[in-house]
């Protein structure tokens, strides 16, 4: 669902802290307002500590990794002769950055996707080289990679980012949806920011994400404003205006929050110890489940119940401490006895109904979507004011796929009960009854849309 499971033991944790202890807000000097800055500077250094960085970086905390995207996005001095390079295959928070750009001048290039999702290294290369910024100074240009998608199940490598930077762009990296389950070491990657957000790491808390960010390459980020935290003297009337000593304090706005932060360490703690065991388990439950749904027939007509969309690993990882090449979702449809396609609103109505959470739609990624639907095409003959409506209007079926995602938590009774789900779907009977719930549930809107 995007998020992972929140361990039992973290909360416990917390609750436990909070109950005995009182914080206050990190911009005062009483004794709550020290141990909560002390919580909070642990946490900075828990965050750099587990993904080895070093002391030339640090730590801003944001509501999420689309907030930590934005922050670089607002501040990067884009000017006409700049250049934005993003991934076709990216979060609607990366496409976002466009728009910052296209206001300052710049123009924006896209990698296309592979049918697959991803996108073909040699491609990017080319795309990266052939908009290389004249100048780092005078035009600055920015790569922004998505190191894992989040439909299309596809992993980039980071190699491309330490390409991009030898071309004299800067890096940006989208790690929300690789940090769950993937070791990133910026000891090893010379990269200038990546984006995460904690609830998908680990649960617990939401609300808190970080951009964490070479201090050379936020001094060079300009903000258009500045906000109660981030200054340290404002000139009223006038227009002086001080920044904060830290540099992390100069882009987190308002007060941090302060009351989560301790469990931002103890979850990075716990999910220290799953981490090296994690990509084996979970590379032996998504092989299961995809070659279990890859062979369910439906038993009136002998087809396929589902078409898997994503790509699916090329090998079953055998030992601790291996990485796998993709990440750990499957996109699929579910596919009816003569093959057309069931909505995917049936699906999450009839999962819901077994206390089975799947998520449905683009996942807030349009191109990858595009891309292993095969509606790309389609996707460039959009116009100014179309809505998601007159899009399936057009295309005369629901749009996007049915995602199961794996984790933290996940386990095999879980892979199981959605192969049991699947199954189900298959058979006519049980089908159609659950079908015609849906249908008296729901009313007229599913004979419109249908």
């Amino acid at each position: 669902m995007g998020g992972a499971l929140y361990p039992e033991s973290l909360i416990r944790v917390h609750t436990d802290f909070l109950s005995r202890s009182v914080l206050g807000n990190t911009h005062s000097v009483s004794n709550s307002s020290t141990l909560a800055l002390k919580c909070a500077n642990e946490a900075r250094a828990a965050v750099l500590s587990y993904f080895r960085a070093s002391l030339d970086y640090t730590v801003v905390f944001t509501a999420n990794a689309s907030a930590a995207l934005k922050l670089v996005a607002e501040a990067y001095p884009f000017t006409g002769g700049s250049s934005l390079v993003i991934g076709a295959d990216s979060h609607n928070s990366v496409h976002g950055i466009r728009e910052y750009a296209t206001y300052k001048g710049a123009r924006t290039c896209y990698v296309p996707s592979t049918p697959y999702g991803g996108f073909d290294v040699p491609t990017a290369k080319n795309i990266l080289l052939r908009n290389r910024p004249r100048s780092r100074d005078l035009a600055p240009s920015l790569f922004v990679l998505t190191c894992q998608s989040n439909i299309s199940n596809s992993k980039n490598p980071l190699s491309v980012a330490e390409y991009a930077s030898s071309l004299g762009y800067h890096t940006l990296l989208d790690c929300a949806a690789l940090a769950p389950t993937s070791v990133i070491s910026l000891s090893d990657i010379s990269v200038d920011a990546i984006a995460i957000s904690f609830y998908k790491m680990f649960g617990y808390p939401t609300g808190v994400g970080a951009l964490i960010v070479r201090k050379s390459f936020l001094a060079r980020l300009k903000r258009p404003w500045f906000a109660g935290g981030t200054v340290d003297v404002v000139q009223v009337p006038g227009v002086i205006v001080t920044r904060a000593a830290e540099p992390h304090e100069q882009f987190e706005d308002g007060t941090i929050n302060y009351l989560t932060l301790p469990a931002i360490t103890d979850g990075l703690r716990f999910l220290s110890a799953y981490l090296p065991f994690l990509p084996l388990r979970l590379s032996s439950l998504l092989l299961h489940l995809t070659s279990s749904l890859s062979n369910l027939r439906h038993d009136i007509s002998g087809r396929p119940v589902v078409q898997i969309l994503s790509r699916i690993p090329a090998r079953r990882l055998r030992s601790v401490g291996e990485q796998s090449d993709t990440g750990s979702i499957l996109a699929l449809l579910f596919l009816g006895p003569s093959g057309d396609m069931i909505p995917n609103s049936f699906i999450e109505y009839a999962a819901a109904k077994q206390n089975i959470s799947l998520r449905t739609g683009c996942m807030c990624n349009p191109g990858g979507a595009a891309a292993i639907l095969g509606i790309e095409d389609e996707m460039q003959q959009l116009y100014p004011g179309v809505t998601l409506a007159h899009f399936e209007e057009k295309m005369g079926r629901e749009l996007g796929v049915v995602r199961i995602s794996l984790g933290l938590a996940s386990n095999f009774q879980d892979v199981w009960r959605v192969i049991q789900f699947a199954t189900s779907i298959g058979k006519e009977n049980s089908r159609q009854t659950i079908w015609n719930q849906w249908l008296e549930a729901h009313g007229s809107k599913i004979g419109q849309a249908m």
